[in-house]
């Protein structure tokens, strides 16, 4: 009695320690249709290509990812010394409780453009082009901060090793499985009377053996899904860089405005010298005294606006660099809007060259080497774990029939048989999957050849228009000006006919400006688009 006592009291221990402690209640079964939350376990990155965003599992209801082995469930619930009692997810250890890496996520507030305004005052061009302090930041410079101090690609980055976890995760084996159990537990006494039992008492372990290979199967999708993230983060990086191009391009073009607009400041107070002396002379009215002190004003507005709006860009490009308000307005930049750029190889190269290096078409070939990885992994699924159980104490209590009570020893094994259920949807979904990413990656293909093919006619017009604007159209706008200024000073023509074609020279300096800034920009686009740098 004292043994049997025993006995029982290692088995309630026993079952006291593998017992978990955590106490789960059932979850809504209504799909809100709501995102993930931030910290869910959703990939900041996007949907990752080639994964399908399957959110169905392997068996029919089950509901788990593609990583996912069928629901959790008894093999067997036949009583006995052979049973093995142990729920299938085994199969994989935490099967569940990790994240889909294929949600959409919350992005991180974006930077916002710096408005453009209405240029006040007039604009006049200047050669000069000072290329900043030489302390100041460089694009390279910005490049490489934007790249490590970005809060929103330091968020993405650990996008990796939560990827690498996923990895460690899909490796592990299967945890064996602890049964003890009693059975022929009589109510009250068995004797000669009222005979039955022994009443007997089972220790067991079961073992599942993995024979359809789904643990490498796993690795293998986990590995591929890893270099898929990999990309994706490159992808995330280009666009970055890409924003940091036009904000510095912005600061460089702010920064000129202002040197035109002082340049303009400076001769309106010439122009104001000049209607003054001309009115001591009766040769000029008090009226084109005050027109000339109104456009005075005008430049001295208009210079005012030109600071403040450099002061913006600097703004902008300080949050892509994480600066802080006061460090971005004090930042000075160095470089210029206008630079000498090598020849650009034709267009063909150029579309053969994004095609091979752009990190969202690298991405997505990958992600079709993924999707055949998970049709492997779903061929793999078709087959449940082998159970094989050893029971290397069996206890029969013959005491009350005044018999020895012996001690044996089981084996057996448990193996389903994939007779209904043999994963025939995952595998079909994921091989439908793989025909899906492949037409994913000719899309995006063609966008690329679309992409690098308007960056690169953006460069070469705005190229030309540069060199018309400069050779042709601003010197005779600054000869016409300078005529009727002559004139006006020489008093042969009257004030308002030198106020237009100032005007039109004003128009023609804005015009320029504009179209320097905007072939800047189709210079550090077309990097963009090819996913290299190869212009400065």
């Amino acid at each position: 009695m004292v043994f049997r006592t025993s006995i029982l009291l290692l088995i309630l221990a026993c079952v006291g320690i593998l017992t978990p402690r955590r106490v789960m209640g059932q979850a809504t079964t209504i799909d809100t249709g709501l995102p993930a939350s931030p910290g869910g376990g959703s990939s900041s990155l996007g949907p990752a290509p080639g994964s399908g965003a399957n959110t169905l599992g392997t068996t029919p209801g089950s509901g788990g990812s593609a990583l996912a082995q069928p629901a959790s469930g008894i093999i067997s619930g036949r009583l006995g010394t052979a049973t093995t009692r142990a729920p299938s997810a085994i199969s994989t250890p935490a099967a569940g409780e990790g994240g889909n890496a294929t949600g959409m996520g919350y992005r991180a507030p974006q930077p916002q453009p710096a408005p453009v305004g209405e240029r006040y005052g007039s604009f006049e061009i200047t050669d000069k082009d000072d290329e900043g302090p030489k302390d100041g930041l460089t694009l390279d410079q910005a490049i490489d901060r934007v790249v490590h101090e970005n809060l929103d690609l330091r968020s993405k980055f650990l996008e990796i090793p939560q990827a690498e976890a996923d990895i460690l995760n899909a490796n592990l084996r299967a945890n064996p499985v602890f049964y003890a159990d009693s059975q022929l537990i009589p109510y009250g006494k068995f004797n000669r009377s009222s005979p039955g039992g022994p009443t007997q008492y089972d220790v067991n372990i079961s073992y599942p053996f993995d024979l359809s290979r789904k643990r490498q199967a796993r690795t293998n999708y986990a590995s591929t899904a890893k270099r898929v993230i990999e990309a994706q983060y490159q992808d995330a990086v280009r666009n970055r860089i890409d924003d940091v191009y036009g904000a510095y391009t912005d600061v460089l073009g702010a920064r000129q405005t202002v040197r035109f607009a002082r340049t303009s400041v400076e001769g309106m107070k010439k122009f104001v010298e000049v209607t003054r002396l001309l009115y001591e002379r009766e040769q000029a009215t008090r009226a084109d005294v005050g027109r000339a002190n109104v456009r005075l004003s005008e430049a001295e507005v208009g210079l005012l606006d030109a600071e403040e709006n450099l002061r913006k860009t600097k703004r902008v490009l300080g949050t892509l660099l994480n600066m802080t308000p006061e460090e971005s307005e004090s930042l000075e930049v160095r470089g210029s809007i206008r630079v000498e750029v090598p020849a650009v190889p034709p267009m063909e190269e150029l579309v053969q060259t994004a095609l091979a290096v752009r990190p969202d078409v690298v991405s997505f070939r990958l992600g079709v080497q993924s999707a055949e990885a998970n049709v492997r992994l779903q061929k793999a699924n078709r087959f449940t774990d082998v159970y094989v159980l050893y029971q290397p104490y069996t206890f029969q209590n013959n005491q009350p029939y005044g018999l020895k009570s012996p001690i044996s020893w089981a084996l057996g094994v448990t193996v389903p048989l994939p007779v209904y259920n043999r994963n025939q949807g995952g595998i079909e979904r994921a091989k439908l999957n793989v025909t899906q990413s492949r037409l994913e990656v000719e899309t995006l293909e063609r966008q690329v050849i679309t992409d690098v093919q308007q960056a690169f006619h953006e460069y070469d017009i705005t190229k030309e228009m540069v060199r018309r604007i400069r050779q042709t159209v601003e010197p005779n706008a600054r000869l016409a000006r300078n005529d009727s200024y002559r004139l006006y000073v020489g008093g042969e023509v009257n004030q308002l006919t030198y106020l237009d074609a100032q005007r039109a020279y004003n128009d023609t300096a804005k015009q320029y400006l504009d179209t320097v800034v905007r072939h800047r920009k189709s210079m550090l686009s077309l990097n963009t688009a090819l996913g290299q740098r190869m212009l400065p």
